[in-house]
């Protein structure tokens, strides 16, 4: 240890409140242009969605009744029953704020997700910091601060701004853990770090199910942290108790919930169901597998698999890889008839979907179990990012508004830059990003569970807009380094 208490690691990474301290100026400028991007985004595109109103009925219902369920109209009286196809942590924060401003008050909602936006700006300057350098810090803050696409679902009453703030808190966590464990070794006050990333870990699951990955993404980070240093045994042991006290702190939330559902509902549920359906609600897995043989794009999302049921089927939104040969088109024609009659998904039409769904994957198993999911990942990641603003969802064929398109070709651009900035930091010189392999693992392990999904929906593909955010940083930051040489 030098001087003061600080190594060699610690004089280079100055405290981000130094930083801001240092730059007032910078980060007051940039802080109110976001501030006024997303106020733009709140008055001319506020988004409340079904999704929205699902989660306001079970936080309503919780606030004002103590049960924790949704509200269903029956034909003599409308009962509140309780369910778990929500997990608590969003419902929540809308009781909250609800219980402050007014229940229904979604604009209280959106203000305060665009403060709590603002707080992810600073929280990936930070992690930039601690992973790259000031510089890159700096640069880091400014790409969070104008991404329009996060900007976009601040003012979205849906999950995916408090899941990218605690999902960049988790990994800013687990980059101080980690510098404090080079530095030092264990100890307490890197234990506390390691419960403090568990806890933002607890909060992204309790949002959504798939907040998990980024435990799993930390756990394998650490397992081949353990491996590396397996002659040294004091190194693996602190390693070692650092995984267990993540696991713990991020686990141990989600006891009550389990023992809550297992009490009221009678089924040991420890998460949400995978289709989000009530105990007694049929889904129709021959249906979605069916859509799985052939489904790549948002459009087939909201054309095809979110019409059933209580929506006709339009086979001429069917692409042409639904069916490679006229038996396979004749039989999936006929099925798409019979169910457009009464639009209800039956045991039987499900059965016969899942029998075309078999014959395909049998007939192409490469294409459904690796070309279909790789194609799905790419469109989550590329599509331009418009699904809750103006611009139709065939937006690339330019037909009823060409402003539409063309803000969405620009969308799309601004995304890909986004990306391949980020690409360019890890292939180039990944060793520039400290913990690369942890930030890497959570990326190929969230896209890997993307690919699986019927609905490639782009906004999945938000939480890992911290990880990106920071490799871009990363690169710009290289870039104007060199040319300042």
């Amino acid at each position: 240890m030098r001087r003061g208490g600080k190594s060699r690691i610690s004089r280079y990474i100055p405290n981000v409140l130094t930083l801001i301290r240092e730059h007032r100026g910078f980060f007051l400028g940039t802080t109110l242009a976001a501030l006024a991007l997303r106020l733009l985004f709140f008055v001319y595109f506020p988004a409340v969605t079904d999704d929205s109103r699902i989660y306001a009925d079970f936080a309503t219902n919780w606030l004002q009744h103590g049960i924790y369920g949704q509200t269903q109209a029956g034909p003599q009286e409308t009962r509140i029953v309780p369910a778990d196809t929500r997990l608590p942590g969003y419902p929540a924060f809308l009781a909250v704020i609800f219980w402050l401003s007014g229940t229904g008050n979604f604009r209280a909602v959106l203000l305060t997700q665009v403060l709590l936006d603002l707080g992810t700006c600073l929280i990936l300057a930070d992690l930039a910091r601690r992973a790259v350098s000031e510089r890159a810090a700096r640069i880091a803050f400014v790409l969070t601060a104008l991404c329009p696409f996060l900007a976009n679902y601040a003012v979205a009453a849906l999950t995916e701004t408090l899941e990218i703030f605690f999902t960049a808190l988790a990994l800013d966590g687990a980059a101080a853990a980690l510098g404090r464990m080079q530095e030092a070794g264990g100890g307490m006050g890197v234990y506390k770090l390691w419960a403090a990333t568990g806890a933002a870990i607890a909060a992204c699951i309790l949002l959504r199910p798939d907040g998990g990955i980024l435990l799993a993404s930390i756990a394998l980070y650490l397992a081949v942290l353990a491996w590396k240093h397996r002659v040294h045994r004091k190194k693996t042991r602190d390693v070692l108790t650092a995984g267990i006290v993540v696991a713990v702190f991020a686990l141990a939330p989600l006891a009550p919930w389990t023992i809550r559902n297992f009490r009221t509902l009678h089924h040991f549920q420890p998460l949400a169901p995978r289709y989000a359906n009530e105990k007694d609600e049929i889904v129709p897995r021959g249906f979605n597998r069916w859509v799985k043989t052939w489904i790549v794009d948002y459009a087939s999302v909201e054309e095809i698999y979110w019409s059933v049921p209580g929506n006709n089927l339009d086979s001429q939104k069917l692409p042409s890889r639904a069916f490679d040969n006229p038996a396979e088109s004749n039989a999936t024609l006929a099925v798409i008839a019979d169910y457009n009659q009464p639009r209800e998904m039956t045991p039987e039409l499900d059965a016969r979907f899942a029998k075309l769904a078999a014959d395909c994957i049998r007939a192409r198993p490469v294409r459904y179990y690796a070309v279909l999911p790789l194609l799905r990942i790419a469109d989550m990641w590329l599509r331009p990012r418009t699904e809750i603003l103006p611009p139709d969802v065939r937006w690339w064929e330019f037909n009823d508004d060409a402003k539409q398109s063309v803000l969405a070709v620009g969308f799309g651009l601004l995304n890909l830059a986004y990306v391949v900035t980020a690409l360019l930091a890890l292939v180039r010189r990944p060793s520039g990003v400290r913990w690369a392999g942890l930030l890497v693992s959570f990326l190929l392990l969230r896209s890997a569970f993307l690919g699986t999904l019927e609905n490639p929906e782009p906004r999945y593909t938000l939480e890992c807009y911290p990880v990106v955010i920071v490799c871009a940083a990363a690169c710009l930051a290289r870039q104007r380094a060199a040319a300042a040489i």
